[in-house]
């Protein structure tokens, strides 16, 4: 039995053997990975991952990264695959094979099938002298010295560093099709981000209620209050038929405190932002949050809502998505 500095001091060092683990192949990146990204990205067909035991779980994992991040993937268990499953293979599909060995027999006895159906084949394995890596038309290295496991037995760093490359294979190839967090969104309407992403700006104002306005002929002692009771440090200022005229900012009002000593007495008109960056009511909020963020000279955190008659509806606040 292991005692509590043992726990601690065996915990660390298995962290420490698969960070090791993951640097040591970062120098390892080169034109077989950008070769192995350009063969994903020119497919016609799915990109199809296969691997069996431990590798057969990072091999699944790989295919789902895919998959959410837009590159159509299924996972394909190679005992399944030669009874009858590399039907489901086609010459313009593309293969990522996972093992460590590159000797799997369940992985070897489907290469020549493979060869012979014309899908391309990339490896992902710890040996390059291997019949799974020279078969490949693209081999990426995920060779390591020495698992976690105490017996250099249980695969453990190498599974580590085969989802690491899967990982960087992936996020590689969702930048490289300018994939966003809108597109994103898409692939995940049953989660959170995918909920407030997918929302329409109209439909977020009003779930929010954030109808934060002063008319034009209020000043900025006015303006204050309204802002304070929306908690969201801005206020939108209108005329009398509701059109958006300009917005007023906290920061604006501490600005101008330090020009105009009787500033809360002035006019709202004085001081506003007029032509204030703003979002249309039918826009995603994935689409706001890129407008604020992307904002120049700096990122801002709220935004008018108008229609298309310029209508001031409300104020999206960028805290708004995670409520």
């Amino acid at each position: 039995m292991l005692n509590k500095n043992e726990i601690i001091q065996t915990a660390k060092q298995v962290l420490h053997t698969e960070a090791k683990g993951i640097k040591s192949i970062i120098s390892t990146i080169n034109e077989n990975f950008v070769k192995a990204v350009e063969l994903i990205l020119t497919t016609k067909g799915r990109v199809i991952v296969t691997g069996i035991g431990k590798p057969g779980y990072i091999a699944h994992k790989l295919s789902a990264t895919l998959m959410s991040t837009g590159t159509p993937s299924f996972y394909l268990h190679p005992a399944e695959a030669i009874h009858g499953d590399l039907g489901s293979i086609t010459k313009d599909d593309i293969i990522i094979a996972i093992s460590n060995s590159g000797e799997t027999s369940e992985i070897v006895n489907i290469l020549p099938t493979i060869k012979l159906i014309g899908a391309p084949l990339i490896s992902i394995c710890g040996n390059a002298s291997s019949t799974l890596a020279q078969f490949a038309s693209c081999h990426l290295n995920a060779q390591v010295k020495q698992e976690a496991c105490p017996h250099n037995l249980a695969p453990t760093t190498s599974t580590t560093v085969q989802l690491a490359l899967g990982d960087a294979l992936a996020i590689t190839i969702m930048q490289a099709k300018g994939f966003t967090d809108k597109d994103f969104a898409f692939y995940h309407p049953g989660g959170n981000l995918g909920k407030i992403r997918l929302k329409t700006v109209k439909n977020l104002v009003k779930m929010q209620n954030r109808k934060a306005f002063i008319t034009s002929e209020k000043n900025i002692y006015n303006a204050i209050f309204v802002m304070t009771d929306s908690g969201i440090g801005a206020v939108g200022v209108i005329d009398k038929n509701n059109i958006l005229l300009g917005i007023i900012t906290d920061g604006d009002i501490r600005r101008q405190l330090k020009v105009y000593p009787d500033l809360l007495n002035k006019n709202v008109k004085e001081i506003m932002i007029t032509n204030p960056t703003t979002i249309n009511e039918n826009q995603y909020v994935s689409e706001a949050i890129l407008v604020m963020e992307h904002h120049k000279p700096r990122p801002i955190t709220v935004l008018p809502v108008i229609d298309d008659k310029n209508h001031f509806l409300g104020m999206m606040h960028i805290t708004d998505i995670h409520h």
